[in-house]
């Protein structure tokens, strides 16, 4: 069954555009209250989100609409993504549901679901909701009608987890850091994160107002960030996204770490600390240096589709702990079920602490790879994939690569381009390479 509101992260779109409309946020809820009552005959649902002002319009339409299917409600106000899915674990809720558009502008919002135990639902349970959303609406009676509470002290709560998963017998005393929240979900919490396990705290993107999540700050404008740590003579840098479930990190001499090299590091820490890591698992972009250094230490890589739901899927299939994604999205699943900026940060400063080692000794082995990336717009139906000239291109350009690069080339998922990159160890065969196969593909 095709989906017609459920994308690869939860339902998104324009405030006030369909589906992101108050009505049709009723009705979601309606139906998915519907399908919980299914198998339970009293379900319970956490709402959590971000700092964008289109939540309070989102979350009053969510919470009527549980409360009309007989579902009750806890509200957890604004709350990173990766706290809504500990605290419905923890609370032992039915569902956990976040409203947030993540790294995008505060125009957009979204909304996003989490099973029981925490971890992203299955295509076939969004299939549901969608038959139960065509459907019409079953109104329960006066005496069902589901409640509403609110959760005090989600924030407090979610921040004993995060410092949990940072070493007892460690500290973060004697490091001076600049936290950016990108004046979202994680405002209150981050700098509190860090500050209780001891380091001096430089908060920057912490005052929220409805209309600057991510706006100049954060993982997407880590440029700020790389300022900021020069300006306070700061150890390190954290860039969250607007929902906290990203990360980028800055180190004092102002060079910033992105999440394959981030994620290098997670592995080595482990293997470095006599830990086994059978594999791990990246998507198409993960620069290939992350992959050769990996293998010649004896673990695996594979390589999912773009996107940290298929990073996850990959992880299952094989049994292992540790993924991720260039943009920041880090995965280690025995210390949560889904991305965690906060949570992978510690585990990043955990390592430098404990190995004593900085960040640029950590990769010292790992110079990632140049890559270019060009976009060629594409004509409408145009078929790219029946273009000889750039089939023939892309056997050339491989050949002359051979183990020392690669291509990549796919369609946008939501522009008319298509995209090309080259990874080579010479910057100048990257561009070189993906400029040709560009005029192949401009060509046809």
């Amino acid at each position: 069954m095709a989906r017609e509101y459920f994308g690869t992260d939860g339902i998104r779109g324009t405030v006030g555009r369909s589906p992101i409309t108050p009505d049709f946020v009723l009705r979601l809820a309606h139906a998915v209250g519907r399908v919980l009552r299914r198998t339970e005959a009293r379900p319970l649902v956490l709402i959590g989100k971000d700092t964008r002002i289109s939540g309070y319009m989102l979350e009053s339409a969510l919470e009527s609409g549980f409360n009309s299917a007989g579902v009750d409600v806890l509200l957890l106000g604004p709350l990173p993504t990766p706290g809504v899915a500990y605290l419905t674990r923890a609370q032992r809720a039915s569902l956990g549901v976040v409203i947030s558009a993540s790294h995008n502008p505060y125009p957009d919002n979204g909304i996003k679901f989490f099973s029981a135990q925490g971890s992203k639902l299955p295509d076939s349970w969004e299939e549901e909701v969608e038959k139960a959303l065509a459907e019409d609406p079953v109104w329960v009676d006066s005496a069902s009608l589901g409640k509403a509470r609110r959760l005090d002290d989600a924030a407090g709560r979610y921040i004993e987890f995060c410092k949990s998963t940072f070493g007892q017998e460690l500290t973060l005393k004697g490091l001076k850091i600049v936290v950016d929240a990108a004046h979202g979900a994680a405002y209150q919490i981050a700098p509190k994160v860090f500050h209780e396990l001891g380091a001096e705290v430089v908060a920057m993107g912490c005052a929220p107002n409805g209309l600057n999540i991510n706006d100049g700050v954060g993982a997407t404008h880590p440029e700020a960030l790389v300022r900021a740590v020069a300006a306070q003579g700061a150890h390190y840098g954290i860039a969250l996204d607007g929902d906290a479930d990203r990360l980028l990190m800055v180190d004092g001499a102002g060079r910033l770490y992105n999440g394959d090299e981030l994620l290098y590091l997670l592995a080595a820490d482990r293997l470095a600390r006599g830990e086994a890591v059978p594999g791990v698992v990246g998507t198409l972009m993960t620069n290939l240096a992350v992959e050769s250094a990996l293998k010649a230490q004896g673990v695996d890589f594979v390589r999912a589709k773009v996107g940290d739901r298929y990073v996850l899927e990959e992880l299952a299939r094989h049994g292992w702990l540790l993924g991720g994604e260039g943009s920041g999205h880090l995965l280690a699943l025995d210390r949560h079920t889904t991305g965690d900026g906060l949570v992978s940060a510690l585990q990043v400063l955990q390592a430098c602490v404990r190995g004593g080692k900085t960040l640029a000794q950590w990769l010292e082995a790992v110079p990632l790879y140049p890559q270019e990336l060009i976009n060629v717009r594409l004509a409408p139906g145009q078929d790219w994939k029946s273009n000889a000239q750039l089939e023939q291109t892309l056997a050339a350009v491989q050949a002359e690569l051979g183990d020392s690069g690669r291509v990549l080339i796919r369609a946008s998922g939501t522009e008319p381009l298509l995209r090309v990159m080259v990874e080579a160890r010479d910057a100048q065969q990257a561009t070189r390479c993906a400029q040709r196969l560009a005029d192949a593909a401009s060509a046809g």
